[in-house]
């Protein structure tokens, strides 16, 4: 019988120990996922810099990087549980909605300057 609450309390031991290690990994795992997901935001803020410096040649360029960044941080807020995340965002949002209706309204050469700082902000909050 003393063997059998010796397993038990082995095997209690042993889940104790385990659950915090698996929640830090998933909450490790999630900023992994959020900084992947910001590197492509940041590479497809790169891309819109570029397509904004070349409209003339190819005008739907920006609406692409525009369309990209959108996904991405669509699969961002879509696991973020931190609010510095969901900040930086909401902040990212915001700026690529307003190159979009620049675009819109036919501006050539909108000012992209709030969605590369905007890209800065998500990129460091999302470090683990």
């Amino acid at each position: 019988m003393a063997s059998g609450r010796r397993r038990i309390a082995i095997a209690a031991a042993t889940l104790a120990l385990a659950v915090p290690f698996a929640v830090g990994c998933s909450a490790v795992d999630k900023a992994l996922d959020c900084v992947q997901t910001a590197d492509d935001v940041a590479e497809s803020a790169t891309d819109l810099q570029r397509a904004v410096e070349k409209a003339g040649d190819d005008p739907l360029a920006a609406d692409e990087a525009l369309d990209a960044i959108e996904e991405n941080l669509g699969e961002i807020g879509d696991k973020a549980d931190d609010a510095d995340v969901e900040k930086a965002v909401d902040h990212l949002e915001t700026a690529v909605g307003n190159v979009r209706d620049s675009i819109k309204s036919g501006d050539s050469t909108p000012d992209v300057s709030p969605v590369v700082d905007a890209t800065g902000e998500l990129t460091k909050a999302c470090k683990p």
